[in-house]
């Protein structure tokens, strides 16, 4: 028979030991809301302000979500971002990483764009593109087309460019693939569609 005192401690110890796998299961849990999602306009601008410096645009498919998670809050120390910048950086990037969808559009644009469409094109414009395209339509980074270019890139017809838009493309020269949708999933064809129109009512002419 175990002696009172031995009886006690191994309670104890048993006890701690179940509390401390209870604690350890409930954080690994929350890893998986971890970190909390940022913002992914800004996420765009961040990485376009702050991390091409040193990684020339390094495409968001290279690296899978989570080891964007490691990567991102390592890189936070080394370039002085603040927590809010590094969390809106981890959403563009894992939003960048969205597999492509097949596009099925008649391959012009429709005359009324309406139907579908969940932000103006502009709306649209200035929260996904700008931050590659610039606000003036010349592009922000390397090897981004300059949409006011006669001979550029809206000297092709819309289906393709709708069909790169959606799908994702990669420009003669650029260190980055355009991402599908931009990097926003959230957009509908109707959506990129809208935005075409009006980048090329903005910068075609």
């Amino acid at each position: 028979m175990k002696h009172p005192a031995k009886k006690y401690i191994y309670a104890h110890g048993l006890r701690m030991i179940l509390l401390f796998l209870a604690a350890s299961a409930a954080q690994f849990g929350y890893a998986f809301d971890y970190p909390e999602k940022g913002d992914f306009a800004k996420g765009s601008q961040a990485w376009a302000d702050n991390c091409t410096r040193c990684h020339n645009m390094r495409n968001p498919a290279d690296l899978r979500d989570d080891q964007w998670i490691t990567t991102a809050f390592h890189m936070r120390i080394r370039a002085g971002l603040t927590g809010q910048e590094t969390r809106d950086i981890l959403t563009f990037l894992q939003g960048s990483n969205t597999k492509p969808e097949s596009y099925e559009g008649k391959g012009e644009l429709s005359a009324s764009a309406g139907s579908g469409v969940t932000a103006s094109g502009k709306d649209t414009y200035d929260s996904t593109c700008i931050a590659c395209h610039g606000a003036n339509g010349k592009g922000s980074l390397p090897g981004v087309p300059d949409f006011t270019d006669r001979n550029g890139r809206l000297s092709k017809p819309d289906g393709e460019l709708l069909t790169n838009m959606i799908n994702g493309y990669q420009s003669k020269g650029s260190l980055m693939a355009m991402p599908a949708k931009g990097g926003n999933p959230a957009l509908s064809p109707a959506d990129m569609e809208s935005v075409l129109q009006y980048i090329r009512d903005q910068f075609a002419n």
